[in-house]
């Protein structure tokens, strides 16, 4: 049994795709880019400010789902220069600090043109 999650407390999603799906005890969370889910406008800055909103959408989808940072397993991290890699695992781990398997990778371009994006797998 699937289930969509859709939240207000982040970006809505731009495309036909839901925020998060939750199937049985597993939560897949679509990939987020630093949009301000008041404006959806992009917040601009550096690789730390875009990260910070990054994961702030990300912790108001896990709680619309019942879920926390703590249940998650699996993150993929795309950034658009990987010289950037240092200071966006400064701020991960600000928010995910019990270490899930993770891949991270450049990317030549990302939607709206934004330094990060995120997605994750979460399990109760």
């Amino acid at each position: 049994m699937k289930k969509n999650i859709s939240t207000n407390d982040a970006p809505a999603a731009i495309g036909p795709y839901s925020q998060a799906v939750e199937s049985g005890d597993m939560l897949f969370i679509s990939g987020q880019i630093p949009l301000d889910p008041a404006t959806s406008e992009v917040v601009s800055g550096d690789i730390e400010s875009q990260a910070r909103q990054v994961f702030a959408n990300m912790d108001s989808i896990l709680r619309a789902a019942g879920y926390t940072f703590a249940d998650i397993v699996k993150t993929t991290v795309f950034l658009n220069d990987l010289n950037d890699f240092q200071k966006m695992n400064a701020v991960y781990s600000e928010f995910i600090s019990h270490r899930p398997a993770r891949s991270t990778i450049e990317v030549s371009r990302l939607p709206r043109n934004v330094k990060i994006e995120v997605e994750a797998v979460a399990m109760r």
